[in-house]
């Protein structure tokens, strides 16, 4: 699994206004439900907030990978979105956020092997830094997909 085949270009936003976790996890919701991968916002969300409670999910470097292991989930997928500005957010290293990958995964056990794989792969490449400085600088769907091709 490469992911690069993983990230739809219909949920990907870039130049996002928004001004705090909340805003942005309605931006990325909206787009995972108009693209048929969630069948609920509201029950989405509350299912992230859920996961948040167990703790931070920034991972430093400005990025967050917030996750909703949810029965609102139709199709596994990946939302992204980079900021225009940083935003605050509970990270391991006390910086905000600019980069949020968003994952979507069914609460089932399928789900939760899906889970894995998707942390699993994105953690590889977010541990490089040219990767993370060309994912904030990106402009558009493709910019993000060549941030992730290093």
């Amino acid at each position: 699994m490469e992911i690069t085949t993983i990230i739809d270009p219909r949920i990907v936003k870039t130049n996002m206004a928004a001004e705090s976790k909340g805003d942005v996890l309605n931006q990325l919701t909206t787009l995972l439900l108009d693209a048929g991968y969630i069948t609920d916002i509201d029950g989405f969300i509350r299912d992230i907030y859920a996961r948040e409670e167990e703790g931070m999910t920034g991972i430093g470097n400005y990025i967050a990978i917030p996750h909703g292991k949810s029965a609102f989930v139709k199709e596994v997928g990946v939302a992204i979105g980079v900021l225009e500005n940083e935003i605050p957010w509970e990270t391991l290293d006390g910086k905000g956020v600019k980069g949020i990958i968003l994952f979507a995964v069914g609460n089932d056990i399928a789900g939760a092997k899906e889970h894995l794989k998707l942390l699993s792969l994105f953690a590889r490449k977010l541990g490089n830094d040219e990767v993370i400085e060309n994912l904030l600088l990106s402009k558009n769907a493709d910019e993000v997909m060549k941030a992730f091709k290093l």
